[in-house]
C-alpha cells in the first residue's frame, strides 16, 4: 500500500518528467535535465524552505535566551518547557518549521535515487511511463561529454561537499566576545559544537556521495547551491529590512512631525 502509493505520487511523475525533459532538451544531455529537475523541486519548495531558514536563523538568535531558560528552570522540567514555548511564542518562531523541509526532500530524495537508478540504466521505462510519454528506449548516461553519471563520480562528491560547507558557514554563529562573562561561555560552547558539525556535515556528504551515481550527487550539489542562493537573498532582504528599521528609528520625533 506505501509502495503503491509512493510510487503513484513520487516516483512515476519524478520518472515521466525526467524522460519528458530527457526527450525535449537539445543534445539529451542528462546532466541539464537533473539541473531543470532540481529547479523544478527548489520551486515547489520554495516557501517551505523559505520558513525553514528565518526558522533556523531564529533560533540561532534566540539561543543565548533558551540558555538562560535553562540555568533558571534547569530543575523544572515542566516550567523549562512552558517558558520556552513562551518565549518561541513572543519571537513568533515554530521550531517544527525548520526540519518540515528535510522530512519533505527526504521522500523526493528517495525517489529521484529509484528515477536515476532506472532511468539511467535504461530499466523499466516502458512500465513506467504515461501513455504520452515518448519512450526514448535508451538513456545516454554521460553528461557534458564526460561526466558518467550512472558511476560515482569523486569530483561531484567534493563539490557536493563544498556546496554544503558554504551553506552551512552562512548559517553558523560566531562566538561570544570575552567580554560576555559567564553567560557567553555556554554560547561558546554552542558556537563550538555549530563549528563541528559545520565541517561533520560536507565531509559525510562527500564519503556518502562518493559512493553514490553522479546524477544523484550532482542533484545534492544543485540543490544545495540553489539554497545558498535562496538564504543570500533572504539575508540581505532582512538586513536591508532592518537597515532601515533603524534608520526610522534614529529620525528625531521633531523631524518627523516637521515632515507630516
Amino acid at each position: 500500500m506505501f509502495m503503491a502509493l509512493f510510487n503513484a505520487i513520487l516516483y512515476k511523475p519524478i520518472f515521466n518528467a525526467f524522460v519528458v525533459l530527457y526527450n525535449i532538451i537539445p543534445g539529451h544531455d542528462v546532466g541539464i535535465v537533473i539541473l531543470v529537475i532540481t529547479i523544478i523541486i527548489r520551486l515547489v519548495l520554495y516557501p517551505l524552505t523559505n520558513s525553514s531558514i528565518k526558522a533556523q536563523k531564529s533560533m540561532q538568535e534566540l539561543q543565548p535566551k533558551m540558555d538562560a531558560l535553562k540555568k533558571e528552570f534547569g530543575s523544572d522540567q515542566q516550567r523549562l518547557a512552558q517558558e520556552t514555548m513562551k518565549l518561541y511564542k513572543e519571537h513568533k518562531v515554530n521550531p517544527l518549521t525548520s526540519c518540515l523541509p528535510i522530512l519533505i526532500q527526504l521522500p523526493i530524495l528517495i525517489a529521484l535515487y529509484l528515477v536515476l537508478r532506472d532511468g539511467l540504466a535504461g530499466q523499466n521505462l516502458a512500465a513506467n511511463l504515461y501513455p504520452f510519454v515518448h519512450n526514448p528506449e535508451v538513456i545516454k548516461q554521460m553528461s557534458l561529454g564526460f561526466f558518467d553519471l550512472a558511476k560515482p563520480s569523486i569530483a561531484l562528491a567534493v563539490l557536493a561537499g563544498a556546496a554544503q560547507f558554504w551553506q552551512a558557514k552562512m548559517m553558523i554563529r560566531k562566538p561570544s566576545p570575552p567580554a560576555a562573562g559567564a553567560g557567553g561561555k555556554d554560547e561558546n560552547m554552542m558556537a563550538m559544537m555549530n563549528k563541528q558539525m559545520l565541517y561533520l556535515m560536507p565531509a559525510m556528504t562527500v564519503i556518502i556521495g562518493m559512493k553514490l551515481q553522479a546524477g544523484l550527487t550532482l542533484y545534492w550539489f544543485f540543490s544545495t547551491a540553489l539554497m545558498v542562493a535562496q538564504q543570500m537573498i533572504l539575508f540581505s532582504r532582512q538586513k536591508n529590512k532592518a537597515l532601515a528599521v533603524s534608520v526610522v528609528s534614529d529620525v528625531p520625533a521633531t523631524a518627523l512631525e516637521i515632515k507630516k
